[in-house]
């Protein structure tokens, strides 16, 4: 696919740019509207941009390549592979929350309780989308400002809510004119999204919070839960692959290191040498690391701000259980999930819980010795 092919489920067509306006500088005070908008390492191969024209015709991902569970038998959540034990979770949609990655906005909220998120390079610095289905947190933030990459990056999802700050005209047309429920959290007149408020002792932009359950009464009648996006282990199986403690990155402007910890089977996140700390849930640890290679280009809204192409395929390692799988990573359109196959081209299998996804530039990642 190139980037002048088709994006499904985009409501909006760039045309050439000829004066871009800002997406809103992560250094600097973003602008945001005042109303809540509840409108429903090898590089990778070329895919499309949100610059493409739209097409809203089902994904065509054959069957077989989508993932399925490998625990048998048991209905399981389909953000983390673990049992079902709350129906009413399960049948839930997603919420996305857009978070502050800034290093005023530390330490963030719900990020230690998500199911699922996603680090993506913005300017110089990185930016959360963060998934919630099984965990409702309350609070969650700071909140941000969306990018066009979030448009071909959660397709898969089925139709997310998706919490944001706002963003510049061209990224705001992008994405209430995608198939996300939108929930623009309003910068002033916090009353209008439930539990959104400036949280004292924090400076703007990096102070403005909402709370799951307040996004969760918002969710629309008829929305449906999440597909499942990857694949897992069985209960007790133990994960295959090259014994490795962990992964160091270099994303734009921020360090990350994932260390394994044996007494919880999972990693531990560090930013710029400290413990990456959830206000309210102490160190973030997730059960897996996926480092997806991909190749970033100019988004179409900004040229300053860079879009992760997350169609097509590239390198991908896999961090569980205290090893390390490498692979590669395809996906054939943003309504699909990644498909993640090892080097014999058989499934890479994940431990079940929740997962941390980095978008990562080419060469960025080194593996840390085990």
């Amino acid at each position: 696919m190139t980037r002048t092919s088709r994006l499904a489920g985009t409501g909006v067509v760039f045309v050439a740019l000829v004066a871009l306006a800002a997406c809103g500088s992560d250094k600097a005070t973003t602008t945001t509207t005042t109303s809540v908008v509840t409108s429903a390492a090898p590089s990778t191969t070329s895919a499309p941009s949100t610059s493409a024209a739209v097409d809203t015709s089902p994904a065509t991902t054959p069957a077989e390549q989508l993932p399925t569970t490998t625990v048998a038998a048991v209905p399981v959540m389909p953000l983390t592979g673990k049992p079902i034990t709350d129906p009413a979770a399960a049948a839930r949609q997603a919420i996305v929350v857009k978070v502050d990655n800034h290093p005023d906005a530390r330490p963030q909220s719900g990020l230690g309780v998500a199911d699922l998120v996603y680090e993506e390079n913005v300017e110089q610095l990185t930016r959360f989308a963060a998934v919630f289905q099984t965990t409702v947190p309350d609070p969650v933030g700071p909140v941000r400002s969306g990018r066009t990459q979030d448009v071909l990056l959660l397709g898969s999802l089925n139709k997310p809510m998706f919490a944001w700050s706002g963003g510049n005209a061209r990224v705001t047309a992008a994405i209430e004119g995608s198939d996300f429920f939108v929930v623009r959290v309003d910068a002033n007149q916090f009353s209008k999204a439930a539990g959104t408020y400036r949280a004292k002792g924090r400076a703007a932009p990096h102070n403005l919070y909402t709370t799951g359950s307040g996004l969760l009464s918002l969710s629309p009648a008829g929305s449906e839960p999440p597909p499942q996006q990857f694949q897992y282990l069985a209960a007790g199986a133990t994960a295959p692959g090259d014994p490795s403690a962990g992964v160091q990155l270099a994303m734009d402007g921020v360090n990350v290191k994932w260390t394994y910890d044996a007494a919880s089977n999972g990693y531990l996140r560090f930013q710029d040498g400290q413990p990456h700390k959830d206000q309210e849930h102490g160190q973030i640890n997730a059960a897996n690391v996926v480092v997806l290679t991909v190749d970033y280009q100019p988004s179409p809204a900004d040229g300053r701000s860079p879009e992760a192409q997350t169609i097509g395929s590239g390198a991908v390692d896999v961090y569980t259980g205290g090893k390390i799988v490498s692979g590669t990573w395809t996906r054939a359109d943003r309504l699909a999930p990644f498909t993640l196959t090892d080097a014999s081209g058989k499934p890479i299998l994940l431990t079940p819980g929740s997962t941390w996804v980095e978008l990562a530039r080419g060469g960025s990642a080194t593996p840390l010795a085990s």
